[in-house]
C-alpha cells in the first residue's frame, strides 16, 4: 500500500470515483460520508468492480467527535476533502445552509487534521471561485470573484487552507478547481445518480433520454455565446479522479510538497448546453426534448479552463472527450435507472 487516504464525501458521485482511482493506484481508502446525497451501498458497488470493501464511517464532517474517533483509530496519511453542499441555485436560495455545511465542515476537518499531525490535503474546490471570467480560458492567476454563495464558500475554504499552510510550514495542500465533471466509470456500477431533481445538466439530460423526465430545462438562450446557451468545460469524472491521485502522489512524494497550490482540472474545451444535448442524443440514439426557461440566478455565460498548470505540476491531462462522457453516462443510466 502507498498509504491510507481519508476521502470525505467519498460515497458521492465524484467521491466514489476518487476512492476507486485511489484504490486502483494502491492506496488504502477510508470513506467518511453522511449519505445525504449518496448511496449507502457504495462499498458493495466498489467491491463488485474489483476494488474491495473500503471502510466506511457514516458521519457528518462537522461532527468533531466522529472525526476524533476516526483519526485516533486509523493511521491517516492524507485527506481528500470532498464533503459539502454543491448546488449553485440552492446556495443562492439558502446561503446559510452552505456556510454551515461547507465552512464549518472544513474548519472541523482541518482542526482534526492539525490535532493528529496529518499534513497532506487535497481539497475539492471549484471553478466557481473565478466568478464571471474576464478572459477565456481561465488560468489560476485569474481574478477570484465568485458570483454565488457556493463559490464563495469554496474560495473561503481555499483561503483557510492557505492560512493554515502559512502557519504550519510542513502542511502541504492542493486545491483542485473542478470545471464540470460528467460521465461514469466505464463498465462499472458508479455514476451520477442524484436524489430528487438533479442540480446538474448531464443527469437531467440522461433522465430525459431514459424517459423518466419529459424534457430538459435550458436556463437561458440569450447569453453572449455562439448559440445563446451557457458554455461549460466538461471533464470526464474518471479523468478528474485520476487528477486527485496525481495530487495525492505529489503530496506524498519523498520530496514532500509543502504550502498551498490551487490547480485547475478541466479539459480546456467548452460546450454549450445545446451542444451537450446533441452529443447525448448521438450517444443514446434518442431524441431529447428541451425547452428554454429564464436564466438561473448565479449562473454565468461561459467557463473554460486553462489546464496547463495541471500538466506541468501533476503531469495530468484530460484524455476522454465529450463522446466518452456521454457514452459512459448513458451506459450507467441504462443500467441504474432503465432506458
Amino acid at each position: 500500500m502507498c498509504g491510507t487516504v481519508l476521502v470525505t464525501g467519498g460515497a458521492g458521485f465524484i467521491g466514489s470515483h476518487v476512492a476507486a482511482a485511489l484504490i486502483e493506484a494502491g492506496y488504502a481508502v477510508v470513506i467518511l460520508d453522511n449519505f445525504e446525497n449518496s448511496r449507502c451501498d457504495i462499498s458493495d458497488r466498489l467491491s463488485a468492480m474489483g476494488f474491495g470493501h473500503p471502510e466506511i464511517v457514516e458521519a457528518d464532517v462537522r461532527d468533531s467527535t466522529a472525526l476524533e474517533q476516526l483519526f485516533t483509530s486509523h493511521g491517516i496519511d492524507a485527506v481528500v476533502h470532498m464533503a459539502g453542499k454543491k448546488a449553485v441555485g440552492e446556495s443562492v436560495a439558502d446561503p446559510l445552509l452552505y456556510y454551515s455545511a461547507n465552512l464549518v465542515g472544513a474548519m472541523t476537518l482541518l482542526a482534526a487534521m492539525t490535532r493528529h499531525s496529518v499534513r497532506r490535503l487535497v481539497f475539492s474546490s471549484s471553478a466557481t471561485v473565478y466568478g464571471t471570467p474576464e478572459r477565456l480560458p481561465i488560468d489560476e492567476s485569474a481574478p477570484l470573484d465568485p458570483a454565488n454563495p457556493y463559490g464563495r464558500t469554496k474560495l473561503m475554504i481555499e483561503q483557510m487552507i492557505g492560512d493554515l499552510a502559512a502557519a504550519e510550514p510542513e502542511f502541504g495542500a492542493i486545491s483542485l478547481r473542478y470545471f464540470n465533471p460528467v460521465g461514469a466509470w466505464r463498465g462499472g456500477l458508479i455514476g451520477e445518480e442524484p436524489k430528487g431533481t438533479p442540480n446538474n445538466l448531464f443527469p437531467y439530460i440522461a433522465q430525459t433520454a431514459a424517459g423518466t423526465r419529459t424534457q430538459v430545462s435550458v436556463f437561458g438562450d440569450d447569453y453572449p455565446t455562439p448559440d445563446g446557451t451557457g458554455v461549460r468545460d466538461y471533464v470526464h469524472v474518471v479523468d478528474l479522479a485520476r487528477g486527485h491521485v496525481a495530487a495525492v502522489n505529489r503530496l506524498m512524494a519523498p520530496a514532500k510538497a509543502a504550502g498551498h497550490q490551487p490547480i485547475n482540472l478541466g479539459s480546456g474545451r467548452g460546450y454549450s448546453v445545446l451542444e451537450a444535448i446533441g452529443a447525448f442524443e448521438r450517444a443514446s440514439t434518442r431524441a431529447i426534448p428541451y425547452r428554454i426557461v429564464p436564466r438561473r440566478a448565479g449562473d454565468i455565460a461561459a467557463c473554460v479552463a486553462d489546464p496547463s498548470l495541471a500538466a506541468r505540476v501533476l503531469n495530468w491531462r484530460a484524455g476522454l472527450d465529450i463522446n466518452d462522457m456521454c457514452a459512459d453516462h448513458w451506459a450507467f443510466q441504462s443500467k441504474a435507472g432503465g432506458a
